[in-house]
């Protein structure tokens, strides 16, 4: 785990990242606040490329929470089966639709507590709702982002709470709207996991991570 980096170097790094895409966005395909929901609950210890060749041709037919009681826990299945945990993510996106349809007309919540209080929707799910649909703040960790964290003191943390804490308290207010898309895709794409790209690394001046394939 790298030290916290300072102010200045982490408004030089998210400068960079700004610079390079503006609008960073996310890469799991919905149509409205209600499919994303289901998205990102399907996403869990899954991959957005096999999401998305799922719920494609899913929310053709079920972009609503009714449209989802209708097609039921059996035609929902026969559209995700190729994701991992299907069975138990079918169950609660069934769940989840009908707590919608009978405690909020239909309409997804915009608050965290009312989203974490749905089946299947956790901490991390809620941030990303708040984040790409309603444009908060909120900072979803996940694999990618603990890691770019450490390993360049943008964020450091011995766990997702801690990381998101230190993101909130040390990313400057102007980047903070994009800073969860920011260091995803740079994890996703950048600092992978196995091998980080740091000669293709647009801030690897900056970052102190000892073991650079440079």
């Amino acid at each position: 785990m790298a030290r916290q980096l300072d102010y200045h170097t982490i408004h030089a790094i998210f400068t960079r990242f700004r610079d390079a895409s503006a609008e960073p966005k996310g890469e799991l395909h919905h149509v409205n606040a209600y499919t994303l929901v289901v998205a990102v609950a399907l996403s869990a210890q899954s991959t957005d490329v096999g999401v998305n060749k799922a719920t494609r041709p899913l929310f053709d037919i079920a972009d609503t929470p009714q449209k989802m009681l209708d097609l039921g826990e059996d035609g929902l299945i026969a559209h995700i089966k190729t994701i991992g945990l299907y069975r138990t993510k079918a169950r609660n996106v069934i769940k989840l639709s009908r707590i919608l349809v009978d405690q909020y007309g239909g309409q997804v919540p915009s608050s965290r507590a009312a989203l974490q209080s749905l089946p299947g929707v956790g901490r991390k799910t809620a941030n990303v709702v708040l984040n790409m649909w309603w444009q908060m703040p909120a900072q979803a960790v996940d694999t990618h982002i603990f890691r770019v964290g450490n390993r360049t003191g943008i964020c450091p943390g011995k766990d997702v709470d801690t990381v998101e804490r230190a993101i909130e308290d040390h990313v400057p207010a102007e980047f903070q709207l994009h800073a969860h898309h920011w260091l995803i895709l740079h994890g996703r794409y950048v600092c992978v996991a196995r091998k980080p790209k740091c000669a293709a690394c647009l801030i690897n001046d900056l970052c102190p991570f000892e073991e650079k394939t440079l």
